[in-house]
């Protein structure tokens, strides 16, 4: 969530967890994205069944956990969790008048994320 999606090309569906997994061309810096549609992507340059490839897997899976739920959606230029709405733009997240990079650990969402990635692994 609140990534920028490249091209993915390899995918994998994963019975056990309901989604699909793509080895995708994440733009610099991104290491995964998640999709409302059940799709995960997973920056093509990370070592499958390495441990940041499961982080990053069991990160991003929470993320469209919530999605699905109603919990959290984003846009081009928003970021929705619960009932409020964050602006959006350049790869920035505008969260209690700061700005902040998307993906950062200040952000509620992301939070959660990365405090849930341990019991999803």
């Amino acid at each position: 969530m609140g990534f920028k999606l490249g091209s993915g090309r390899k995918s994998i569906f994963d019975n056990n967890k309901g989604y699909t997994l793509k080895r995708s061309k994440l733009d610099n810096g991104v290491l995964g994205l998640a999709q409302k549609n059940n799709i995960i992507h997973v920056n093509n340059n990370v070592q499958p069944g390495s441990k940041l490839d499961k982080e990053i897997i069991a990160h991003e899976y929470d993320h469209m956990k919530r999605m699905n739920n109603g919990e959290l959606s984003y846009g081009d230029d928003y970021v929705r969790h619960g009932s409020k709405t964050y602006h959006r733009k350049n790869g920035k997240i505008k969260y209690n008048g700061s700005w902040y990079d998307e993906g950062s650990k200040d952000l509620p969402w992301e939070k959660l994320a990365y405090k849930n990635e341990k019991k999803i692994t």
